[in-house]
């Protein structure tokens, strides 16, 4: 398994992941796209680094994080997701690794990720934990009555 830049012909592939796996409504779907597309639009923009993860099938996961706005040393994990036949093969686990390791060597301070309280991302939270971040706050009903914003934070 290797990890490399995202290219313009990925974004099929990366699209057809996203909807697999199942987690994500259609706006969802549609802003994930919407980073992939000013990704392909203006390659030399630095909001958004993107990397596909792949095998000798093709590619199977993703991940897309960049500087949070106004701070210093602070990165957001905005997308990743592994395809359903790669869950639980390691891919999501290189994949942060690969960013981490990126990160680490710009003098990235912290890492955040947000995701949903909802019982289908309790598997999404545990794999954070095991990765080594915490839960920092959780923004209740955020998203819609009984969904919270859980966020969680990893010191680099």
């Amino acid at each position: 398994m290797s990890i490399r830049k995202f290219r313009q012909s990925d974004r099929s592939s990366i699209e057809g992941i996203i909807r697999a796996t199942g987690f994500f409504a259609e706006m969802e779907i549609a802003v994930a796209l919407e980073l992939l597309d000013l990704a392909i639009q203006k390659p030399d923009q630095t909001d958004y680094e993107i990397y596909v993860s792949e095998n000798v099938e093709g590619l199977v996961g993703y991940i897309c994080y960049g500087p949070t706005p106004c701070t210093q040393g602070t990165y957001d994990l905005y997308w990743i997701a592994v395809s359903p036949a790669a869950q639980g093969k390691g891919v999501g686990a290189q994949l942060v690794d690969f960013m981490e390791v990126n990160l680490s060597a710009c003098q990235a301070r912290k890492v955040v990720i947000e995701t949903s309280s909802q019982p289908l991302y309790d598997g999404t939270c545990a794999f954070y934990v095991k990765r080594g971040y915490h839960e920092a706050a959780r923004l209740k009903e955020f998203y819609r009555p009984g969904d919270d914003k859980v966020i969680f934070m990893k010191d680099l």
